[in-house]
């Protein structure tokens, strides 16, 4: 059902190919905007929404700032521009402290941090010169504490996190909405490999509206879903000598 909010908003979504991402993708489009997806391969986004009317298959690699800057160009080419930067490709590998692995610590932090770097370095100059628009980086609920198994992700999603507090205090005079996205667990390829069992798991459908629904409003944090975030906020409260012991307990970790 199309949605007079999103009627023909130009928007770029990054790491649009599984999960949330996808779904984002399919929700925004049948919403009615115009919507460009990003992510390396062009087959699966090609399962997500086939070229045509309205939409852009733009292949890229977060980590290849060569790519972004080709599928910027083409946006730019066949739209001018756009309003909405999304940006919500992920990297996760489940890991405690003793199995550190500096590789995939850095390839994780790469795709989860570096790689929102880069797609902003990309957009954001010629943007500013054209006016405002909104900028969402999907960052986890386990940005906002340390977790167990969370040894690569959280620290990277708190750097996204981080970022987007930053780009707010700067960018909102300048006409930007910047919002940041803390979803809880989400039914994808990521969350596949927990072993634990994953409280209030969502589909990535209803994670898509939950995500819709929050860049409507003037909201800076995304929060879904609520049952279960709102705990987290309480969390992020705690002192250091009472959390620890609470979540060691809450988790058998």
């Amino acid at each position: 059902m199309t949605d007079s909010y999103w009627q023909n908003r130009r928007c770029w979504l990054i790491g649009a190919s599984t999960g949330i991402g996808a779904a984002t993708a399919q929700a925004l489009h049948a919403a009615g905007a115009k919507v460009a997806l990003t992510a390396r391969k062009r087959e699966q986004l090609e399962q997500v929404l086939p070229a045509g009317a309205g939409q852009l298959i733009l292949p890229a690699d977060v980590q290849d700032a060569s790519t972004l800057q080709a599928a910027h160009a083409e946006i730019l080419r066949q739209w001018q521009g756009i309003d909405v930067l999304l940006y919500l490709a992920g990297a996760y590998t489940p890991a405690r402290a003793w199995e550190l692995d500096l590789q995939r610590a850095e390839e994780i932090l790469d795709v989860n941090y570096r790689g929102a770097l880069r797609s902003l370095a990309v957009a954001l100059p010629g943007w500013q010169e054209r006016g405002g628009g909104q900028i969402v980086l999907v960052s986890s609920i386990a940005a906002l504490r340390g977790l167990p198994q969370s040894l690569y992700y959280g620290p990277s999603k708190a750097a996204l996190t981080h970022l987007a507090e930053v780009l707010r205090l700067d960018l909102e005079p300048r006409g930007f909405r910047v919002q940041v996205v803390h979803p809880g667990f989400v039914a994808t390829p990521l969350t596949a490999q927990n072993s634990f069992a994953m409280p209030h798991l969502m589909t990535p459908e209803a994670a898509a509206q939950a995500l819709l629904q929050g860049m409507r409003s003037k909201r800076f944090a995304i929060q879904f879903p609520r049952a279960f975030t709102w705990r987290f906020s309480i969390l992020r409260c705690l002192p250091y000598n009472w959390y620890f012991p609470l979540l060691r307990r809450a988790t058998g970790l």
